[in-house]
């Protein structure tokens, strides 16, 4: 019973996603905790939960609750997404909330931050919890960029504590510190080095920025930290008391960078139109991308190699609270949640799948399999072999409204703006009219002659013809004619000679080079032709003279009969004695 409904869960495998958490492999139950997000949200959040699935009866003994499909199917393996889903950011934004700084004696850090140790100021840091909206990608082992999108929110802690000196006591000289002030004066966001936004000093930042016209760069979260302690030295002297103070201060900035790619689309498109009215489509972009709407309705769509899950940043499942003797490692009550985009067995799909759009290209880089950069506890159906990394998707399809064209990337709400190619978007894709024709014959072999033209203006269609060759990219093919198991090219006159040696029907087919490597470009026709030697005079005095000279022996025979007949039969059989 458990495993047919198992079977009947994974059909469920799409839905927006996140969870609960707090900060170990096995987060709070669904619906615990209010961060926004529906029971079926958090059940699908956490790709990197151990899965350990148990049944109904087993969950509503043990929690008294019911769960739903999702959470279900969630509780038994991890499930992965189309499109980026916005249920990471959501989660992240509003567990953010529950982080929370030490006091001037108590720092509070995650175990990966960078500590910066001063005179009076120790066990500063400033760590980036999450960049936001971002999608970690999974290209190959070793490679693995932040993409993050031109606009977004930087989140983070910077923590501290103050070491405020022991006092000391001798026979007439006393010594007290204490702590009048300490705070962040500033915090600032920097891209290679330039402060891009502030904000006035907080412990838990949230800095909104905007980056343009770049493509990678190291953003740091920087934090300024200020402590001044007093001084005061009691000395006696004779019968009174001087007291004189003093002000120490001092100013630590402590820093965290990380290397992104600002993900900023800009995709080509390319349209043709075929001959029976369909329409085509091919756009690229040198960046990974999710894939294309076709219609306003968004009911036609294209997606390539790219799908997603989300889980959570180990790195912050614990923090670390320090003070002057003392360290102790507790769980984190916010986890930052990403999005991540891998590639996928299930590969280009184009829907909806019967009656939609068809892909007739794609093209890309091939890269090996990423699968060792994905980590313990995900299961998903990443490729386990090399694969193309679907930078270009071409499709066919009966309806495409060019205004409504929709490219989405693989950053939530990233949207590729359109360009129009320098060379235009417009591809011509025309009919093309192949004849064949006997040219010569005797009885031993027949020259047939191939002509393929344009069949709107008559122009002959050249092959091999580095003029009509426009690749929108991967490798161009071009076309070629099929006949007899042979493939052959027509000339500058659109021209081509075949010889054969055995008779039979002839049928030539023009394979053309695709719309997407050619302007103009053609559809495919082809031409049927039949020869025989019986075909000419010279054919049949031939087979004549074949055909007798195979009947020879047997006229030989026959006279040779009729000569013996007559030499002995008639005349012995008739002959009587007188």
């Amino acid at each position: 019973m458990e495993q047919r409904e198992r079977s009947i869960l994974m059909a469920v495998l799409f839905v927006t996603s996140l969870v609960t958490g707090i900060v170990t492999a096995s987060p709070p139950r669904p619906g615990t905790e209010g961060n926004g997000l529906t029971k079926n949200e958090s059940a699908t959040l956490w790709s990197r939960d151990a899965d350990n699935y148990i049944s109904q009866e087993e969950y509503r003994q043990r929690y008294g609750d019911e769960r739903t499909s999702i959470h279900q199917l969630a509780n038994g393996t991890d499930i992965t997404f189309k499109r980026p889903p916005a249920t990471a950011a959501t989660w992240t934004r509003n567990d953010f909330e529950d982080l929370e700084a030490g006091s001037s004696d108590t720092s509070v850090h995650p175990p990966h931050a960078s500590l910066d140790d001063g005179v009076f100021i120790e066990d500063a840091h400033a760590t980036m919890f999450a960049l936001q909206p971002s999608t970690r990608g999974h290209l190959e082992s070793g490679d693995t960029p932040l993409y993050i999108a031109p606009n977004g929110t930087m989140r983070g802690l910077v923590d501290y504590r103050v070491r405020v000196p022991n006092g000391s006591s001798s026979e007439n000289r006393t010594v007290e510190w204490s702590l009048t002030e300490h705070e962040i004066e500033e915090v600032r966001l920097k891209k290679d080095g330039e402060t891009i936004a502030r904000t006035d000093g907080s412990h838990t930042p949230a800095i909104d920025y905007q980056i343009t016209d770049d493509w990678s760069a190291t953003l740091t979260l920087e934090a300024e930290i200020h402590v001044r302690l007093k001084k005061t030295i009691r000395t006696d002297v004779g019968g009174g008391t001087n007291v004189d103070v003093v002000y120490r201060e001092e100013t630590r900035n402590v820093s965290d960078s990380v290397d992104v790619e600002i993900y900023d689309l800009s995709a080509y498109p390319y349209y043709a139109e075929y001959p029976n009215g369909d329409a085509g489509v091919a756009i690229f972009q040198s960046r990974p991308w999710q894939g294309y709407t076709l219609t306003d309705e968004g009911d036609a769509s294209v997606r390539g190699v790219w799908r997603f899950y989300t889980a959570r940043n180990t790195n912050w499942d614990t923090l670390v609270r320090s003070n002057r003797t003392d360290s102790a490692e507790v769980e984190s009550d916010a986890i930052p949640v990403y999005v991540h985009a891998y590639p996928s067995r299930i590969g280009p799909r184009a829907d909806p799948v019967r009656d939609g759009p068809k892909i007739i290209d794609t093209w890309g880089t091939e890269r090996p399999s990423p699968l060792e950069t994905i980590g313990e506890n995900v299961n998903v159906e990443i490729v386990n072999q090399s694969y193309e990394t679907t930078y270009g998707v071409a499709v066919r399809a009966e309806n495409v409204d060019r205004e409504a064209l929709h490219v989405a990337g693989i950053v939530r709400g990233v949207n590729a703006s359109i360009v129009e190619p320098d060379a235009g978007s417009e591809r011509q894709l025309r009919r093309s009219n192949l004849s064949v024709e006997v040219l010569q014959q005797n009885e031993s072999q027949a020259t047939l002659r191939i002509e393929l033209r344009d069949n709107q203006t008559g122009a002959p269609i050249v092959l091999n013809d580095s003029a009509r060759r426009y690749p929108i990219g991967g490798t161009s093919r071009d076309g070629y004619i099929t006949i007899a198991d042979r493939e052959v090219e027509t000339n500058a006159s659109g021209v081509a000679i075949v010889t054969i040696t055995e008779p039979g029907i002839y049928t030539a087919r023009y394979h053309p080079g695709s719309w997407l490597g050619h302007n103009p470009a053609y559809v495919s026709d082809t031409a049927t032709a039949r020869w025989h030697p019986l075909g000419t005079i010279d054919g049949w005095f031939a087979f004549i003279f074949e055909v007798g000279w195979q009947f020879i022996p047997f006229f030989v025979m026959f006279y040779a009969g009729r000569r013996l007949l007559r030499m002995l039969g008639p005349e012995d059989i008739f002959q009587q004695d007188p």
